[in-house]
């Protein structure tokens, strides 16, 4: 069954609320945030600003698949995930 919209942005917010909080992360977390901002993308209710957040999101999140030290990645993005976690406040 696949997520609604209001649940794929929870789940973007919870996983980065996580990395920022926890400073630590999966590969597997990162595959996620690839796949709910590709399907976010092509929904009509985000707008422009939005849509360059998910592309910082998403180019973070490929980073992070293949950075040699995920957790040092994280680290490095702290303040980046913050403003990330209050902007997807703005989404719903």
């Amino acid at each position: 069954m696949p997520l609604q919209y209001q649940d794929q942005v929870n789940l973007l917010k919870d996983i980065l609320s996580n990395h920022q909080t926890d400073c630590c992360g999966s590969v597997s977390e990162c595959e996620q945030l690839e796949r709910l901002i590709k399907s976010l993308m092509v929904n009509s209710n985000i707008d422009q600003n939005n849509k360059q957040v998910l592309d910082q999101i998403y180019s973070y999140s490929q980073s992070g698949i293949n950075a040699s030290n995920l957790d040092a990645h994280i680290e490095l993005h702290q303040e980046q995930l913050s403003q990330w976690v209050d902007n997807i406040d703005q989404f719903s």
